[in-house]
């Protein structure tokens, strides 16, 4: 499963899934969130959602010099802390941006999918859903 963004245009900047992202980091505030919903011009142009897309071949990944970022088989990475050296090589590689930054630790933050986020959005913006794999056939 993966986190997707469903519906944009109804994201009203609430950052709900912001501070649940956070709450579930044991952290108070929006800081520690490996989401961001970013204006495009006020209310009145609406939101954007910045989440992992869990590219199948990430290029975070690729750009690590340490190998801290190791690809998931559902797509994505999964982040070993103890290997990051907090180069930013790989917040400059991710192709939306999707990559925050801990300042406190100085290494990324990047969404592992657990889907917590979900249960807040008020309005479905976002939703967890099976990565389909090339050569699936709908039924």
């Amino acid at each position: 499963m993966r986190l997707a963004v469903l519906e944009t245009e109804r994201c009203v900047g609430c950052q709900c899934c912001m501070f649940a992202c956070s709450r579930r980091q044991d952290e108070a505030g929006l800081t520690k969130a490996c989401i961001a919903v970013k204006s495009v011009g006020g209310m009145k142009r609406g939101f954007i959602v910045i989440v992992c897309r869990a590219c199948e071949d990430p290029p975070c990944a690729k750009v690590c010099p340490t190998n801290a970022l190791e690809p998931r088989k559902d797509g994505g990475v999964k982040l070993n802390m103890g290997k990051c050296i907090g180069c930013g090589h790989c917040q400059d590689a991710c192709l939306i941006g999707a990559i925050l930054w801990d300042e406190t630790t100085n290494k990324p933050m990047i969404c592992i999918h657990c889907g917590y986020c979900v249960k807040f959005c008020p309005h479905k913006v976002i939703g967890l859903e099976k990565k389909e794999v090339a050569g699936d056939v709908k039924r």
